[in-house]
């Protein structure tokens, strides 16, 4: 006989996996002599497995710190987390314990730093450094360890792999050097990769070389990745979704063809303008955002960039006063912190 449970059966309840990388709020200082300096303060991102998202701004934005947060490799002390949550599957980074975190770093979450030099040993062979990743991660024995590493050089697109096993990083020009980073990041085959402008060193050749290494390896493993940059051509090559920071703080986000296409925010907008294009002779020809960025120990009340906002000149004085006094919030809807965005991409 059928029960009632049989005859009206319960749908069946459809979990929904978490966002490989998810940051919410997330607020970092460091003590100085001076005082307090916030470097990032409240910036919320999101990032899927397969996708690239794209973290752009200029130097001294905080792009790096929220990287470095991730992982948490801010130095406490001076570096102090502040408030919000990093979560990569659903696990409160900011939270575990060191040899949880340990087990992630590396392993599930790697990272390429700007600089190969401050990942690469100098006294060390770059053999010994790669093998001893794998050993350290999955146990392997020296010779099994020699042959994945091999095996990734060659991956990367370094010629006679095997001999240079037994090079030291000196020995190696920038872009091969980079590789290697890039071969170490990728041994454990990680979810998420975090590349801390990768390819700022490197001549317009080898970036593009690395650009399309990055997305070829991206393609065969399906990791997420960050990529932090302050050249939005690099956005355009690489990224799916890009945020735009600026003093701490995210300005605007979208997905690049969106933000390309019909950005809203000044800021954005004036990064945009500033891409080297054909028929441009002179650097001085570029067109540039005017003054600075203001210090993080004396951030003005109102928007932060309303200082060096083109836009605000046409806007009328009250207006322009609400600029000054009230801290633009970043709308989830149209995804821009201004007061009075652009309309259609502005100018």
């Amino acid at each position: 006989m059928k029960t009632e449970h049989d005859l009206d059966p319960s749908p069946p309840v459809e979990t929904v996996a978490p966002p490989l990388l998810e940051i919410e709020e997330l607020r970092v200082g460091f003590d100085t002599e001076a005082g307090l300096l916030v470097a990032v303060d409240g910036v919320s991102l999101r990032g899927e497995a397969g996708q690239t998202l794209g973290l752009v701004g200029e130097s001294g934005c905080g792009k790096s710190v929220t990287a470095s947060s991730v992982l948490r490799l801010v130095p406490v002390p001076p570096g102090k987390f502040l408030g919000g949550r990093i979560r990569f599957e659903g696990k409160d980074i900011l939270s575990m314990r060191r040899s949880e975190l340990g087990r992630i770093r590396g392993k599930e979450i790697s990272m390429i730093f700007q600089d190969p030099m401050t990942s690469l040993n100098p006294v060390f062979t770059v053999g010994r450094q790669l093998v001893e990743v794998l050993r350290l991660r999955f146990g392997m024995h020296r010779k099994e360890a020699l042959e994945r590493s091999a095996e990734m050089l060659s991956t990367v697109g370094i010629a006679d792999a095997r001999s240079h096993l037994g090079s030291y990083p000196h020995e190696l020009s920038g872009g091969m050097k980079q590789r290697v980073i890039i071969a170490m990041a990728l041994l454990c085959e990680p979810k998420l990769l975090i590349a801390d402008e990768p390819t700022t060193a490197l001549d317009v050749t080898i970036q593009a070389q690395i650009l399309h290494l990055i997305k070829s390896l991206q393609r065969r493993t399906g990791a997420g990745i960050l990529f932090i940059t302050h050249d939005m051509g690099v956005v355009a090559e690489m990224c799916d979704e890009v945020a735009v920071m600026y003093a701490g703080r995210i300005v605007e986000r979208g997905e690049v063809g969106e933000i390309f296409q019909r950005s809203r925010h000044p800021y954005t907008k004036g990064l945009l303008r500033s891409i080297p294009r054909k028929g441009v002779q002179r650097k001085a020809e570029l067109p540039t955002i005017e003054g600075v960025v203001p210090s993080p120990l004396h951030l003005p009340a109102g928007c932060r960039f309303a200082e060096r906002c083109w836009h605000r000149k046409d806007l009328s004085e009250g207006e322009q006063r609400r600029c000054f006094e009230e801290d633009p919030v970043l709308d989830g809807t149209r995804g821009v912190a201004c007061h009075f965005p652009l309309v259609g991409g502005g100018a």
